[in-house]
């Protein structure tokens, strides 16, 4: 009997605090590929490859900075980072951002956004933060889906939040209770 199913792709998501492999240049690939479609965590062209390695040298190298990257058959297929609030700003010590979350266009539709985002909540959960915030610009509408599915809400929009390809884009603001916050005192 021949089995003519394809098997289900490895997919898995991870710290990665050093470039092992093929690591970096599977990264920037991806990173390329999702900038191109749109999705460019700030970027509307893909940079020199020099400067995207630089980049995620940096984000590596960082600290406060945590980088969780998403594989389809061991190969880097997508990207999330924590980044820490600084130290010099106790007022907003409990909370922490996530930003820079793509998959590569070719990995997409295996879960590995939900499993990036989930792996950020639960690094920030685990280093004590009681609220998350990202932003998105509106126009990335399965991000938009993804991060209020997750229980992330929407607090505000900008109109003005981006330009690209010469045209003004708006952009969603979101945060995420991670311990039971409260309120001034009356």
């Amino acid at each position: 009997m021949n089995d003519t199913s394809a098997s289900a792709p490895a997919v898995s998501v991870g710290r990665l605090e050093r470039f092992l492999s093929s690591d970096l240049d599977d990264l920037c690939d991806a990173a390329d590929l999702a900038i191109l479609e749109g999705g460019g965590f700030g970027w509307v062209a893909p940079p020199p490859r020099e400067t995207m390695e630089r980049y995620w040298g940096g984000v590596v190298a960082m600290p406060g900075r945590h980088l969780f990257v998403g594989r389809l058959d061991e190969v880097v297929a997508g990207a999330i980072q924590l980044v820490e609030p600084p130290v010099n700003n106790e007022a907003q010590a409990f909370a922490a951002t996530l930003t820079g979350i793509f998959v590569a266009p070719w990995a997409r539709g295996h879960g590995l956004a939900r499993m990036l985002v989930e792996a950020g909540e639960a690094e920030a959960r685990a280093r004590g933060y009681g609220l998350l915030s990202l932003d998105v610009r509106d126009t990335q509408a399965a991000a938009i889906r993804l991060f209020e599915s997750l229980g992330f809400i929407r607090w505000a929009t900008n109109p003005y939040y981006a330009r690209v390809g010469g045209r003004l884009i708006g952009g969603c603001y979101f945060h995420k209770p991670l311990i039971p916050l409260t309120g001034p005192t009356p």
